[in-house]
């Protein structure tokens, strides 16, 4: 299996989780590069098996680095490619401590690893399981507590669907 880990990340907490994601997989399918979305050009995607993109959740959509990177992928360049988006965000503790209209409007947008996964399928990618977000903390982070060992779990998830493929 060829795997790309794609991520932005404003604090360093979601490159641990790319991190984990990419260790996941490397530790039991092969051939994985973990790549920071400004290292990435869509040209470089050619070949894959599976393709993994996360960012920090920001105004309740992906950082504008993972939607650029996301809108220069040529229509279709990922047929055939499982795909899967990720984030990380506020838990909705934190989030209803923001006040009652943050918190009602960030439930009604939502957060960044849905519409990464809609994009991905959008250019022809099959999502191999849902978008997950992953608990910050606060701003800068730091994660919240297990939430590696979660990744690397969902990680897990592509893994088994790539064996019941074969």
């Amino acid at each position: 299996m060829k795997a790309v880990v794609i991520y932005d990340s404003s604090f360093g907490n979601t490159a641990k989780i790319a991190q984990a994601i990419s260790n996941r997989l490397s530790n039991e399918a092969g051939d994985v590069e973990l790549r920071q979305v400004g290292d990435v050009k869509p040209e470089q995607l050619l070949g894959l098996d599976v393709l993994i993109v996360g960012s920090p959740t920001q105004r309740c959509r992906p950082t504008p680095a993972t939607s650029d990177f996301l809108k220069r992928i040529p229509k279709n360049a990922l047929k055939g490619v499982k795909v899967a988006g990720f984030d990380t965000r506020f838990t909705q503790e934190k989030i209803t401590s923001f006040g009652v209209v943050a918190s009602k409007l960030l439930n009604l947008i939502g957060y960044a690893a849905k519409p990464i996964s809609k994009r991905l399928k959008k250019k022809g990618g099959n999502v191999a399981i849902p978008p997950e977000g992953f608990y910050v903390d606060d701003t800068e982070g730091p994660l919240m507590e297990g939430e590696l060992e979660r990744a690397a779990a969902w990680a897990g998830q592509i893994l088994v669907k790539e064996k019941e493929v074969q």
